[in-house]
């Protein structure tokens, strides 16, 4: 019989200070087992993408909601929690905000990414507790704005829930990786995602406008970079998130208008949003800036790594078509017998570069090599390499 949400009695300690979070790290760390952990943002709604309400439990010490913008030190708990294995659902979207704020494992353990390699459809924390453990959760406040204060009490026995829980579901998905043989790709894959680096900031970030594609003169990426910049700089100094000045399909239109003066700005359709109107004058000098600057961008340079776009390989890269065509049938084939999904057994991106530029010798061994320097990790380049080499031999 499934118990409802209502039904649990979740107890938690907040955590606000200094003082607070000593005693909580002297707790955990007489706790006993891993130790769960999650992190409340504000994305969407603030400017950086920081921790704004840390969540630890562990059997034996309780459940701790840590608000961290009066603490300026987080290593006690650190030091109480550091060499144990930390549970996390979906720790790829929670690592880098906890490393912000000295917050590091060394090992993980991810119940979302374990159940994904187990071959379960739905991987949200509330579909696999209710898969498992036969619990009922309401996941009402994931996209809230955390960064408010007090936070409303429904909200923080909703971030209670995203730990407490988390032990149980643990053991639980351990047991499943067992059953199917896979608890060595998890393992695997969990310290992939713990040593991930960081991606660097791009040289041009305003390069990355959605729809800015369409924008061909260098004039009119001049006004795009100059309407990005100074939404930046106010989304930075107000701490918002910058669509929430104006979104990027305003840039865009603007840019693509080049209106002859401000109120030809205030007049496009297009261009909306928050302080799209209160801010008119910042956009409109920022339009001046692209019209008269000396310093035109051209098109974006390429990626010396990247490689041309599959969909056109059939017309200007036919051999790359070719193996494509016969490599990811079977790879495919292969994710479906293991109950693996395709991206999590090789991903597309890995898969393509292979074949792209295969190694000259198509022996397993050399493929397997290849893999390994493109990233793979060590039981994919095991499943992959064989079938992939075998691929080549069938369709040469």
């Amino acid at each position: 019989m499934t118990v409802s949400q209502s039904e649990l009695d979740i107890q938690w300690t907040m955590v606000d200070d200094s003082d607070g979070l000593a005693e909580a790290a002297t707790a955990l760390a007489t706790g006993t087992g891993p130790v769960a952990v999650d992190a409340e943002r504000a994305s969407g709604y603030t400017y950086g993408g920081e921790a704004y309400l840390v969540q630890v439990h562990r059997q034996g010490a309780g459940t701790y909601l840590i608000d961290p913008i009066n603490i300026a030190d987080f290593q006690p708990l650190q030091r109480a929690i550091a060499d144990t294995e930390w549970i996390f659902h979906a720790a790829s979207q929670d690592l880098a905000c906890l490393a912000a704020i000295g917050l590091v494992p060394s090992r993980i353990f991810d119940t979302e990414l374990a159940t994904r390699l187990l071959g379960f459809e739905r991987v949200g924390l509330g579909s696999i507790v209710e898969q498992l453990l036969d619990i009922s959760l309401e996941k009402a406040h994931s996209a809230a704005n955390w960064s408010q204060r007090p936070l409303p009490e429904e909200w923080l026995e909703y971030a209670a829930l995203d730990v407490v829980l988390l032990p149980e579901l643990r053991d639980a998905v351990a047991t499943e990786l067992d059953a199917q043989h896979k608890t060595e790709f998890a393992l695997q894959e969990f310290e992939a995602v713990r040593t991930r680096p960081e991606k660097p900031r791009p040289e041009e970030p305003w390069r990355k406008l959605s729809g800015g594609h369409g924008l061909k003169t260098p004039r009119a990426l001049a006004l795009a970079r100059e309407l990005w910049e100074a939404r930046d700089a106010l989304a930075r100094e107000r701490d918002v998130a910058p669509g929430r000045l104006i979104p990027d399909s305003s840039i865009v239109a603007a840019a693509s208008a080049n209106p002859r003066s401000k109120g030809d700005l205030a007049r496009i359709p297009t261009f909306k949003g928050r302080a799209s109107r209160t801010e008119i004058d910042r956009w409109w000098a920022a339009i001046l800036r692209g019209k008269t600057t000396e310093d035109l961008p051209g098109q974006k340079r390429r990626d010396p790594d990247s490689i041309p776009h599959h969909r056109g390989w059939v017309q200007r890269h036919p051999d790359a078509a070719a193996r494509l065509e016969a490599v990811r049938p079977a790879i495919e084939a292969e994710a479906q017998a293991r109950h693996i999904p395709l991206e999590n057994l090789l991903t597309p991106d890995t898969l393509r570069r292979l074949v792209w530029r295969p190694p000259a010798d198509r022996s397993a061994e050399a493929i397997a090599l290849r893999l390994s320097e493109l990233g793979a990790r060590d039981w994919q380049v095991g499943i992959a390499a064989p079938i992939i080499a075998s691929a080549f031999v069938e369709h040469p």
